[in-house]
């Protein structure tokens, strides 16, 4: 019996991603993906959002971890570049810019998931810069000081991608433009690590 329930369990689970993701491809506004409806549409209960994912938000960081997967495997050149022996500092200039063009990419996920990443980093959310700032520094800063800057890195990247048409207005930055987002991205990167 218990083996049923697990793929049940596993079945609902696939369902809800299933419906949010397509949800949040075909919505113009990430406030209109509600609960109600991703359950409506996995037909399951409302309830068992809570019960498979902890909360909405998570359930939809768990599609734009998937979104995140599949942009890696149409483009396997970035992991690549990432995992290469280029200095971690530009690997971490890549993995930033490479993030931040998804997410602008695709707003309606970033704006569902960026505010529940910026209010519940963990080790497991949002710390992919941890690796690379370590190596970069190569203890000479400690490991507090290197998840710091991770956190605030990674911090003021997904608060640019949120407010990125207010940056266009205000500081003249088109972040969409991938020369401007290059540029700022390594410009954050030096300001945090160091010319």
């Amino acid at each position: 019996m218990a083996q049923k329930q697990k793929r049940d369990l596993d079945a609902t689970k696939e369902a809800l991603l299933k419906a949010a993701k397509e949800l949040m491809t075909t919505c113009t506004d990430s406030d209109d993906v509600t609960s109600r409806k991703i359950a409506a549409k996995a037909q399951v209960n409302p309830a068992m959002i809570n019960y498979c994912y902890g909360s909405r938000e998570n359930l939809l960081y768990e599609v734009f971890k998937q979104l995140l997967a599949d942009a890696q495997n149409v483009r396997p050149e970035l992991t690549e570049m990432i995992k290469s022996d280029i200095p971690a500092k530009q690997r971490l200039i890549m993995l930033h810019f490479g993030m931040m063009k998804l997410m602008i990419e695709n707003y309606s996920y970033s704006k569902a998931i960026t505010k529940y990443i910026l209010l519940n980093r963990t080790d497991g959310i949002g710390m992919e810069s941890l690796p690379f700032i370590t190596e970069h520094f190569n203890g000479h800063k400690s490991e507090k000081e290197c998840r710091l800057i991770a956190f605030e890195l990674s911090s003021l990247h997904e608060l640019a991608v949120l407010r990125h048409e207010e940056i266009k207005e205000l500081c003249g930055i088109d972040l969409t433009n991938d020369e401007e987002l290059s540029s700022y991205v390594t410009t954050n990167v030096d300001r945090f690590l160091g010319q």
